[in-house]
């Protein structure tokens, strides 16, 4: 994706002078940037860049939809006779661009290491990208799943065509299982970037990190939140506006953010969340249980529990302050 800002000619960028201080600002980015680096102890390589492409990324997510579902989601000449050799033709040029971009975020982690660095990160990037290959045809029965389940939970939907065409909750729990996969393989900026795609388009964030199972079915899906540390099983149905979120932020003796750690529900299988509800903790939803449109949910529920608004406002909290 290339912006036309990106290729002024020469000539065209002199057309200023005059109109606004354009060295002054030029000089005084350097000067910010320069310090920006030396606050996070960071050198900017000379030749090569830092950091992976969102501009690449998008195409490679885009060219990993069309492999994943080529009739589908393809180009509109592709017929069945040519499925295989375009998706073979697509995987070849979005794995090798995916490579680039893996060995782009080991150097950055791995900038400050000793030894031979460029074979360690090439030897690295190639077997995460060649497991992420293998992984590419559970990945597309996993969203098999997921496309059946939508079309099973919506009466609105005509055919499970429909539904990979037309519902933004896919394209969110499309862009989850391939992050999710580069998550797991150990390069999170990258799959960072894949689901905050899918949150720019659908208006739906799904941390790469969280867990879901088969079956996901995202209905609507406007603001959807969903944590890090969230564990979904099996066949689980949300709707718009839903959060499954961390309710506290342990601190270190300095005060800083401990990373890491389960801070987010589990949401066992069957269960059905409606919208609104906001589920924070790490709290467990028993399977087959139903919560209620716009409930504040901070304790664990048991199996086949219905939880709605008004049995919360109902409930005594107990006498030392509500369950943590």
């Amino acid at each position: 994706m290339n912006s036309p800002f990106l290729a002024i000619p020469p000539a065209a960028a002199d057309a200023g002078d005059g109109l606004w201080p354009l060295e002054q600002v030029v000089a005084e980015l350097r000067t910010a940037r320069a310090q920006w680096r030396a606050a996070q102890h960071r050198q900017a390589e000379p030749g090569s860049r830092e950091l992976p492409s969102r501009d690449i990324l998008t195409d490679i997510t885009h060219a990993l939809r069309a492999a994943l579902f080529p009739l589908r989601l393809g180009p509109p000449d592709l017929r069945p006779a040519g499925e295989d050799f375009y998706v073979g033709h697509t995987l070849d040029r979005a794995l090798n661009a995916l490579l680039g971009q893996v060995r782009l975020e080991l150097h950055f982690v791995l900038r400050h290491k000793s030894g031979n660095l460029d074979a360690q990160i090439d030897h690295k990037a190639r077997g995460i990208v060649r497991e992420f290959a293998i992984r590419l045809p559970q990945i597309r029965r996993l969203l098999d799943s997921d496309v059946e389940s939508a079309y099973l939970g919506d009466p609105a939907a005509r055919s499970v065509d429909e539904i990979l065409l037309c519902y933004p909750g896919i394209v969110a729990i499309m862009h989850h299982r391939l992050a999710h996969a580069l998550y797991r393989l150990g390069v999170p900026l990258l799959a960072r970037i894949v689901a905050e795609l899918a949150h720019a388009e659908t208006g739906i964030d799904i941390h790469p990190g969280a867990q879901i199972g088969r079956g996901f079915f995202i209905d609507h899906g406007t603001g959807v939140v969903i944590g890090e540390t969230a564990v979904i099983g099996e066949r689980v149905r949300l709707y718009q506006a839903v959060t499954l979120g961390a309710r506290r932020f342990e601190t270190d003796d300095s005060g800083a953010l401990r990373k890491g750690g389960p801070r987010h529900p589990v949401v066992e299988d069957d269960v059905v969340i409606y919208a609104g509800a906001t589920l924070l903790g790490r709290i467990t939803i028993g399977r087959g249980s139903s919560i209620g449109g716009n409930v504040w949910l901070t304790r664990s529920v048991p199996p086949g529990s219905a939880i709605t608004q008004a049995g919360l406002q109902q409930e005594t909290p107990p006498r030392d302050g509500p369950a943590p």
